[in-house]
């Protein structure tokens, strides 16, 4: 190659590789639905929608927001969660995830066997049944608690499953879904249920609609990285996603995780339920609500 020509050919990449990338066709849109059903929470845009939790379902529905979570929906008075559900029905938002049951985050509770502690267990599962459908919700989470150092694991196992198909007996006659969530052992030490494959073995085991995985993103690039790969491994049974950038939990662009591939992923395997936004927001006030915002338009284009 002559060297005129060569410098020439260098400068031309030096400068498409100091570009920016480009994004999409024309960038990424700025307003309308987002391409996936991200969920917001109360109180991640209560600087710029104010305290009532109608407002804040409004601000969400306007900036593009197709769904909502709530994890501490079954503690709020049924007035709260009527007016809840009728506004979304209203705005045309679906509803995702609220907490099923009282978490045991200290002491063994699903894995231990222990046959008052699923009764317990159970008795939430049917309370829950009637806020799902007061809510209009399909899915709720459940996670089996602490691990039992006095038995083996096998055991445990046997316990959690039996369990729940217990709960999913409950549950499916009215089309619901429990979903299992593995929660990382650096925030949550000893919990029973920790990476998608075992929560994949345990799904495989109560063999019902009724029980799936929450794949929780923040948790398992903690636990077990490889977000894509157990994806795939275990597609069959992800009913439900949450997001949250690692480290810091919050919105995605923030931390290591290249949260616009894993969107396109889960996008292009078809998956049309909700990813909750289950974390913080990096910025204060509304700036930082400006921010996630524009965060998730910016991950949201493909």
């Amino acid at each position: 190659m002559q060297r005129r020509k060569f410098v020439t050919t260098l400068a031309a990449g030096a400068i498409a590789a100091s570009s920016p990338p480009v994004v999409g066709v024309g960038g990424p849109r700025t307003s309308g639905p987002f391409t996936l059903n991200y969920a917001p929470h109360f109180g991640m845009f209560k600087n710029s929608a104010g305290n009532d939790l109608v407002a804040q379902l409004e601000f969400a529905a306007d900036r593009g927001f197709t769904a909502w979570e709530d994890n501490g929906m079954k503690g709020r008075t049924v007035e709260v969660q009527e007016r809840i559900a009728s506004a979304m029905t209203r705005l045309g938002m679906q509803m995702g995830v609220f907490v099923a049951h009282r978490i045991s985050w200290q002491e063994p509770n699903l894995a231990s066997g222990d046959t008052n502690l699923r009764d317990q267990f159970l008795r939430e599962i049917r309370d829950s049944v009637e806020v799902a459908k007061r809510v209009n919700a399909t899915w709720m989470t459940v996670v089996p608690g602490h691990v039992d150092l006095r038995l083996d694991i096998g055991y445990q196992t046997a316990h959690v499953v039996e369990c729940l198909k217990r709960a999913a007996a409950i549950l499916e006659p009215h089309g619901l879904v429990m979903v299992l969530e593995p929660l990382n052992p650096l925030n949550h030490p000893g919990m029973f249920l920790t990476k998608v494959p075992q929560a994949y073995e345990v799904c495989k085991a109560v063999d019902s609609p009724a029980c799936k995985i929450l794949d929780d993103l923040y948790h398992q690039q903690i636990t077990e990285g490889n977000l894509i790969l157990n994806i795939d491994g275990a597609w069959d049974e992800i009913a439900y996603f949450q997001i949250g950038d690692n480290p810091g939990r919050k919105e995605p662009t923030t931390g290591e995780i290249n949260y616009r591939n894993v969107f396109r992923h889960i996008h292009t395997k078809g998956f049309e339920g909700i990813l909750g936004m289950e974390h913080g927001n990096s910025v204060p006030g509304t700036e930082g609500e400006e921010a996630l915002i524009a965060a998730y338009r910016s991950v949201d284009d493909f």
